[in-house]
């Protein structure tokens, strides 16, 4: 009985002093990574600058490649015939753990760091969506991995995913159509926004084309009958889509813009085009839904004589949920914490906060907790989602933004160049640094993982949207004219 008591003492001795250690270990990685937060501030800051739209983040991508390639990482360019698409890799052999970061800005959005709309050139691109804090975060949270992996022996292998055109380019699925992610065990991402939660959520489902009319030109004043309207196609268009609005299943979002109306108000217009995003959080509804809106395109140009052309831009898949990785994920958010707003930030929050359109929810203050995960589809799409289809995949949110926030706009790119996003970049990087870390010391933990993804796979077949051999879209942002 001795003998069993004195055994059990031991092991818990050990236990209790294994805990001790990874806790120092922790500590010790949070205290250098704090000391690291003003270099990765200024290139998550010379990103913010570049502001390059999806497919020509080329400075972006060599400020990334760059600092990889530094700290000993081995640069694959040009993956999936992508030039600003790159695997940056460090170690051997299993697990294969993939950090994921994006680094595209959004057309229109250019903004100065300030709680005012000022923007820095007009009609240039800004980051509202806060990529340079993600890409910047995620390689920095790569290369300490590196780092404690080789001070400490561990085996595995880490890789950052450098993926162009995240915002309607879908970088990832000719990544995954290139095989850069078939040796990979787990996937660890994360996206700026206005609170820290571990993601349990799913997205939406999103399908995405150009609508091309021809038509025929003539004089819209002397010869109107000898002109075929393209522009007129495209308003049938329209107006069919939204009487369709009312016969769509719930979670249903319809969207577009008109990216050439024709040339003059006195030229009947031989051209025009709308650009159209479609989305539902099941893939499978969602292409119901699309063939309905194809036919309103076809519609359209039978009612007004036109010729009509579908280019697809882009499809992503739903998120698909990994609840021991969301788990994982909440408890490192935790340890990494919330965001502290100095006085003179707290006076930009307000202020910003004043050019809202209504109150939100999220109130000033909230950005230093850590939120409950919460279930249920979400309201955004991205490219991860088809990653999360071929891999076990986590996602966390932090707050990057002022609290309520809304993406996509001038607001939240003002954040994204301040020092309020540089911190919720920083609580980013800490979380997927140790859950990382977690998951090479803990070969269980990815064991736990590979089951659930499969669990809630089984049944279903990961078919991308966009047409096979189809090659990336390197121009989906301009407008033909």
């Amino acid at each position: 009985m001795r003998l069993f008591v004195g055994i059990a003492l031991m092991t818990l001795i050990t236990a209790l002093a294994h805990g001790q250690e990874r806790l120092s270990a922790r500590q010790a990685l949070l205290d250098r990574m704090d000391s690291r937060a003003g270099r990765y501030g200024e290139i998550s800051r010379r990103i913010w600058e570049f502001a390059e739209v999806g497919y020509k983040e080329t400075r972006s991508s060599e400020l990334l490649k760059s600092e990889l390639r530094s700290a000993g990482f081995r640069i694959e360019d040009n993956v999936g015939g992508m030039p600003t698409a790159f695997t940056a890799t460090w170690g051997e052999g299993k697990p294969v753990i993939a950090i994921l970061g994006e680094y595209d800005a959004l057309p229109g959005l250019s903004q100065a760091a300030a709680p005012g709309r000022k923007p820095l050139v007009e009609g240039a691109p800004g980051h509202g969506c806060g990529h340079n804090l993600l890409g910047t975060a995620s390689a920095f949270a790569a290369i300490e991995i590196k780092e404690e992996m080789a001070a400490r022996k561990l085996a595995g292998t880490i890789r950052f995913y450098g993926t162009p055109a995240e915002e309607g380019g879908g970088g990832k699925v000719y990544m995954i159509r290139a095989g850069a992610f078939k040796d990979c065990d787990v996937a660890l991402t994360w996206h700026p926004g206005g609170s820290n939660e571990a993601t349990k959520r799913s997205s939406l489902a999103n399908i995405s084309a150009k609508f091309r009319f021809y038509g025929r030109a003539s004089h819209a004043a002397s010869a109107p009958e000898k002109g075929r309207s393209a522009l007129d196609g495209i308003m049938l268009m329209n107006h069919a889509v939204e009487m369709l609005r009312e016969h769509v299943p719930d979670s249903t979002r319809i969207h577009h813009v008109i990216t050439n109306g024709g040339a003059a108000p006195n030229i009947v217009p031989d051209f025009a085009e709308a650009y159209y995003y479609a989305r539902h959080p099941d893939m499978p509804t969602l292409d119901g839904v699309w063939q309905r809106i194809v036919r309103c395109a076809e519609a359209g140009a039978l009612g007004t004589e036109t010729r009509m052309e579908q280019q697809i831009v882009n499809s992503v898949y739903n998120i698909l949920p990994n609840g021991p990785l969301s788990v994982l994920i909440d408890r490192n958010l935790r340890i990494a914490g919330g965001v502290r707003y100095e006085p003179e930030e707290l006076l930009f929050a307000q202020t910003l906060r004043k050019t809202f359109v209504a109150e939100e929810p999220l109130a000033l203050g909230s950005q230093e907790k850590i939120q409950v995960p919460a279930d249920g589809p979400g309201s955004a799409s991205t490219d991860a989602g088809d990653v999360s289809w071929v891999l076990p995949t986590a996602q966390l949110t932090t707050a990057t933004y002022v609290p309520g926030t809304p993406g996509h706009s001038w607001q939240s790119a003002a954040c994204a160049g301040s020092s309020i996003g540089r911190k919720g970049m920083m609580v980013a990087a800490k979380t997927l640094a140790f859950s990382a870390l977690d998951l090479l010391e803990q070969p269980s933990a990815i064991v736990e993982a590979r089951k659930n993804f499969d669990e809630r796979r089984a049944g279903f077949e990961y078919r991308s949207r966009v047409p096979p051999g189809q090659k990336p879209p390197f121009n989906y942002r301009d407008a033909i004219r």
